[in-house]
């Protein structure tokens, strides 16, 4: 697989299992990024866990024209046998849970390979399903914080991660027949979550896709297999990890996120996770520091 040339990356963690190979890094970018990134024998997960660079944006190489860009969402990825162009600003530091999938387990699981084309393509730029996100959280975590048989936990993890990038895909090719939402209403819902503030209520998400609260809650579930409210809770214990690796504090922290306190915030994080907003920032910083 070949590394961006105007870039280098640290690797803080990993683990190898038969299915797959799962890293913490962090990219360091100089200045404005154009690159080939090349999956020859794996499915390339990458999930940020820090922002990324402004203007990041790829187009499949053999597929798409030289001028058709899509941004890069949280979540992306590159199919095995693919060439992707990144482009990006650059000059930051960003920090990403890495995931390369083996084809060899999917195809005996699934009858061959998982076939990623026309709208397929589109939507690995932008993985918006909550099951998949909240795999690679816990996978995120598990690498962070090993606990007890820590591999086996991670194999299991890429094993269902496995299993729902194929239900993903499947939905994908289904969802105009099917009543989900199409692609760019849920882009909207995930760059109205990505925002530092409040969470949004259904009526803010339903005019901003154009339909009634009834047709998104009921869109959503096809497209995504859960309910809107389950994946907005999700999404924001993941925006609230991603402020706690900065310098706010929590007070701010909690206050930007639309919480009613501090104390509110320290409840539902904690609901959410197993640990205060304080104890989550502690262990993340003592992992890297070593």
């Amino acid at each position: 697989m070949n590394q961006p040339s105007t870039q280098s990356m640290t690797v803080d963690a990993a683990v190898r299992v038969p299915i797959a190979d799962v890293e913490l890094v962090r990219f360091h970018m100089v200045g404005p990024a154009d690159n080939e990134l090349r999956a020859d024998e794996t499915y390339w997960l990458d999930m940020c866990l820090t922002p990324r660079p402004d203007n990041a944006r790829a187009r499949y190489r053999d597929h798409w024209s030289p001028n058709r860009f899509q941004r890069l969402g949280k979540v992306f990825m590159l199919p095995a046998g693919e060439v992707l162009q990144a482009r990006s600003d650059g000059g930051i530091s960003q920090a990403s849970l890495l995931c390369h999938l083996r084809p060899e387990p999917i195809r005996q699981w699934f009858d061959g390979d998982l076939q990623w084309r026309g709208q397929r393509l589109d939507a690995s730029l932008d993985i918006a399903d909550s099951n998949v996100r909240a795999l690679l959280l816990r996978l995120a975590e598990e690498l962070r914080h090993p606990g007890f048989a820590g591999t086996t936990m991670v194999e299991l993890i890429t094993a269902q991660l496995a299993i729902e990038l194929s239900r993903y895909c499947r939905n994908v090719h289904e969802n105009r027949d099917s009543g989900g939402l199409a692609a760019w209403r849920l882009r909207l819902i995930e760059e109205r979550l990505r925002e530092p503030r409040e969470a949004p209520s259904l009526g803010e998400l339903a005019a901003l896709c154009g339909l009634s609260v009834r047709q998104l809650t009921r869109g959503f579930r096809v497209s995504q297999g859960c309910s809107i409210g389950e994946h907005v809770a999700v999404s924001r214990v993941a925006q609230a990890k991603q402020m706690l690796s900065g310098r706010q504090s929590i007070k701010a922290i909690a206050y930007t996120l639309g919480f009613a306190s501090p104390s509110a915030f320290c409840y539902a994080f904690r609901r959410a996770t197993g640990q205060t907003p304080r104890q989550y920032r502690e262990r993340s910083l003592r992992v890297t520091l070593q």
